[in-house]
């Protein structure tokens, strides 16, 4: 008697999607990517490797049949445009993991999914860039947070693309009935480690913080990491947002302090000076950036709660400007 492969569909061919896509077919499962146009080959490149992902890669959602997870892999804006994959992947007995930037992942895919689905919030700790169709460029961490019991032993696990630790990587029960603890077994077996946190809300501000000073200082400028490690006007500028982001997060409920700034200073002092980010390689590309789930979050949840953020205000009003048709 043979065991049914879980199947897993992975919403979004571009960097991330890919990277877990791969990780996925690592993990010994059936695995299928949903695309919004057709991609000859999928390739994952890292410093030591590249490999090319044998799956299928559907452009058409009537292709599409149900699966035992969704991994939603879109940049957030895109969400809406995604969801006419829901309806033929989710079942019952499916569950959709939110594989995007933001503090509100539950409450922004919840509408779009069938009434009852099970929805994991999940935050990345991949740096890879999309170099062509297809073409990913690995560059580094390892490791997915997502929300988990009371008790769990990083109760609000700090930002970090490090590579996971073998003592903090255990195995998990396949058998978990745990939304969480079911999506680290899922993995289990593949070089991407899921981490289960009981503080998600302050974990997801601390992902946050990580987008919220890089993001838009290298979009705006076209400059790689090395403009916020070596420029001390834009370090400057970079650390007073990151300030502001910290105030809003507290007036939200995260428990932020300002050591939190210095350790997300230490996160980009960590990449190499060529390293970009998402929205730097989505300005390159000629794509639409994410900037209203990050600074546009920032700006929104400080009005909501009376915080002021005028350096945040001035740069969302920059990126508006820069997506402008």
């Amino acid at each position: 008697m043979t065991t049914r492969r879980t199947r897993v569909a992975v919403i979004g061919a571009g960097a991330v999607g890919t990277v877990v896509a791969a990780a996925a077919v690592d993990a010994g499962h059936d695995v299928v990517v949903c695309a919004r146009r057709p991609i000859d080959r999928l390739v994952v490149e890292r410093a030591d490797s590249v490999r090319e992902i044998d799956v299928p890669v559907l452009v058409d959602p009537s292709e599409a049949t149900e699966v035992d997870w969704v991994l939603l892999a879109t940049k957030a804006q895109d969400a809406a445009g995604a969801a006419a994959w829901f309806g033929p992947l989710i079942g019952p007995n499916t569950t959709v993991v939110v594989l995007q930037n933001g503090v509100d992942h539950a409450e922004r895919i919840g509408p779009l999914v069938p009434r009852g689905t099970r929805v994991l919030p999940a935050l990345v700790y991949v740096a890879a860039e999309s170099l062509g169709s297809g073409h990913v460029l690995h560059r580094m961490g390892a490791r997915i947070t997502v929300p988990g019991a009371p008790g769990t032993t990083f109760d609000a696990a700090r930002a970090t693309f490090d590579e996971p630790s073998t003592a903090r990587a255990g195995r998990v029960c396949a058998t978990a009935t745990d939304p969480a603890d079911r999506f680290a077994a899922l993995l289990d077996g593949s070089w991407l480690h899921v981490e289960r946190v009981a503080d998600f809300s302050t974990a997801a501000w601390r992902k946050l913080l990580t987008n919220v000073g890089a993001n838009p200082v290298t979009s705006l400028t076209m400059k790689r990491m090395s403009v916020i490690q070596h420029e001390p006007a834009v370090r400057e500028l970079t650390r007073a947002l990151l300030d502001e982001a910290i105030a809003v997060g507290r007036a939200a409920g995260a428990r932020l302090s300002d050591a939190d700034i210095e350790h997300t200073l230490e996160i980009y002092d960590g990449f190499a000076g060529d390293d970009g980010t998402s929205m730097l390689y989505d300005r390159l590309a000629g794509r639409a950036t994410e900037h209203e789930l990050i600074t546009g979050a920032v700006v929104r949840l400080g009005d909501q709660h009376g915080v002021p953020v005028p350096l945040n205000r001035a740069i969302l009003a920059l990126m508006h400007g820069v997506n402008h048709k």
